[in-house]
């Protein structure tokens, strides 16, 4: 008669506590994350947003803007949904693309062309762009360059170029095929007769004046 197989014996794995004790602290974590993020898409706050392009200097309307509700950082500034009434009427100080969050810096109260002010075209070549951006508000120097070498009167001249001080409102985007850059610098009422002159020659030379204006 044959004797029964006994089968064979299996012993339980030990478990080391520390194994353990990071399993439990891996499963707290976890949840502690899970918790973060419940509280952050939960904490959303109510903002201002761009539904449709608004060029530089016009005044914003509330068929222009929007409101979304975002997690939003603090460190991000952004006009609140409460406070949109504030920006209504006032006007771009920046051009506003559709689907971008409104910025109290983006608006002003001013108009951007001041009283006893013109504003005048000027047409820049590739090579006539700086590679700084031109952005509003910032100083130019708007500069009158005859024929080299000699003056509109066929004299030579070694007398400085004039200028005149301007500030840029808005800067297009470079043509289709041409790349020119068509730049609306504000100058003083009595300059722009004098610039515009200059534009219709091609006697005009744009240049970005110092950072403090001087």
């Amino acid at each position: 008669m044959t004797a029964p197989v006994v089968p064979p014996r299996v012993s339980a794995r030990r478990r080391r506590p520390g194994v353990i004790a990071l399993s439990l602290a891996l499963i707290a974590a976890g949840g502690a994350g899970v918790a973060v993020l419940l509280l952050q898409v939960g904490n959303r706050t109510d903002v201002v947003t761009v539904v449709r392009d608004v060029q530089v200097g016009q005044v914003l309307t509330e068929d222009d803007l929007g409101k979304a509700s975002i997690a939003l950082d603090p460190a991000v500034k952004a006009v609140r949904a409460d406070d949109v009434k504030s920006v209504v009427g006032k006007r771009a100080a920046v051009a506003l693309k559709p689907g971008s969050l409104l910025a109290p810096s983006q608006v002003t109260k001013d108009n951007l062309v001041k009283a006893g002010e013109q504003l005048v075209p000027i047409g820049l070549e590739p090579k006539q762009i700086p590679a700084t951006a031109l952005v509003p508000g910032q100083k130019v120097e708007l500069v009158h360059v005859p024929a080299q070498g000699t003056t509109e009167t066929g004299k030579t001249s070694d007398a400085a170029p004039q200028t005149i001080d301007g500030r840029v409102v808005k800067a297009s985007g470079a043509a289709p095929g041409t790349g020119i850059v068509v730049v609306d610098v504000a100058t003083s009422a009595t300059d722009g007769p004098t610039a515009a002159a200059w534009e219709a020659t091609g006697t005009l030379r744009l240049v970005l004046a110092a950072p403090d204006g001087n």
